[in-house]
């Protein structure tokens, strides 16, 4: 165990020299659980829109640390308690709360598990580190489930106004080179308070919640749901759907020891609760396991698999429709069986891994979550839906939904 100093400083790029405030934290980002994310994509496969995105889930938690800093250094100075004890726990909350993404991020969460969110994996990880280090994250994993005796310490690592979500959006701004995600963060912490053990805005910080929800619209239609990410993201999914079912299959597959053991067998939460080495194996896992077996796999003499991934490692990336209203089931067809005729495969494998058509989903603010509250001068407190003298915040609070049709280019030719 390091016994120097552990009070390091980092140089971030968004925010420039940050802190780590506390022993643990170090002894946390030291850990090979939490190393693992430096080599996971933010962003998954949006570098392929915007070739800067490249930033990682270590920067990321980095970057929500500081905010921490920044807010809890604000509530104690408008005269509310938060102990040192509090404070190092809220801290390794939020910088352990992405510790369970897999490959790529959100890519990956329904293909390499099933039904299995990062959220579930992040407190598995978090249990075994608490055991570790000695139950020093008791208090870290109850502000983590909201089962602590302060809400607002939650809905700083948690709400629709947290410090996951302020350091992602002007991170992913930063990085991505889109300056509408660029949000005042220092601003709208400085405004924070608690009011009733909720985590409040002042008045006075209105206009800046308002430029972080719009901010939040834009940045996931022109970002996070960018089309071609969308067709990129589902093409890496159909590859290791693929992979896995060739696996499964009894086939002897070339994949890297970590992703070969989520391709010979279907795992569960159970099986992540109940069998150490479904984490272990987790834990070793990252984007460069991907990229390496796909690359083999682009000489794989199974078609579909090959063809997938010699497009997706040469960014042959399939034509993306996107529209208000589903799709004619007709239209559907119709290029289902133009493409299985060019590639000489069955209308079933087409429609498994060539043609396919989902929704996505927008909705910048939740009105089935906690609001954001903004309180006045005699703390009166309203809803930023209606505090707002913007005509259109009230649509943010719906759900904008479009739907996809993803198919190859080349074989419509």
């Amino acid at each position: 165990m390091y016994i120097g100093n552990k009070r390091k400083i980092i140089n971030d790029p968004v925010y420039g020299f940050i802190k780590i405030p506390f022993d643990l934290l170090y002894d946390l980002i030291e850990h090979p659980y939490f190393q693992r994310l430096r080599r996971i994509r933010q962003l998954g496969l949006t570098h392929l829109v915007y070739p800067g995105a490249t930033h990682t889930r270590f920067q990321h938690a980095l970057g929500a640390m500081h905010l921490m800093t920044s807010a809890i250094d604000t509530i104690r100075s408008k005269g509310h308690t938060i102990t040192p004890q509090e404070s190092e726990a809220v801290h390794a909350a939020i910088l352990l709360h992405d510790i369970g993404h897999g490959p790529f991020s959100h890519v990956l969460e329904n293909s390499l598990v099933e039904s299995v969110p990062h959220e579930s994996i992040s407190q598995l990880f978090m249990n075994s580190l608490n055991k570790e280090l000695n139950h020093s994250l008791d208090m870290a994993l109850e502000i983590f489930n909201n089962s602590y005796s302060k809400t607002f310490l939650h809905q700083l690592v948690s709400s629709q106004l947290d410090m996951d979500r302020l350091d992602y959006l002007k991170r992913d701004s930063f990085f991505s080179g889109v300056s509408e995600g660029n949000i005042g963060s220092d601003r709208i912490i400085k405004m924070l308070t608690i009011n009733n053990d909720q985590l409040v805005v002042e008045a006075k910080g209105i206009y800046s919640i308002e430029k972080f929800l719009v901010a939040r619209r834009l940045m996931y239609w022109q970002v996070y749901l960018h089309k071609t990410a969308i067709v990129a993201e589902r093409m890496l999914v159909n590859i290791l759907k693929r992979a896995k079912e060739i696996t499964l299959s009894g086939e002897e597959l070339y994949s890297t020891p970590h992703l070969k053991f989520f391709l010979k067998q279907k795992l569960t939460y159970d099986d992540f609760k109940t069998n150490a080495d479904v984490l272990l194996n987790f834990s070793l896992l990252d984007d460069d396991d991907i990229m390496s077996s796909i690359k083999t796999w682009s000489y794989h003499n199974d078609q579909i698999l090959s063809r997938l991934a010699q497009d997706f490692l040469a960014r042959k990336l399939y034509r993306i429709e996107i529209q208000k209203d589903p799709f004619e089931s007709s239209v559907i067809d119709q290029i289902s069986l133009q493409v299985a005729n060019n590639l000489n495969l069955s209308l079933d494998e087409i429609n498994n891994y060539f043609v396919f058509t989902d929704t996505i989903e927008n909705n910048a603010y939740s009105m089935n979550d906690e609001r954001i509250k903004i309180q006045y001068n005699n703390n009166e407190l309203k809803d930023i839906a209606d505090a707002s003298d913007m005509f259109n915040l009230s649509v943010l609070g719906k759900t904008d939904r479009k739907h996809y049709l993803c198919y190859p280019k080349s074989a419509l030719k």
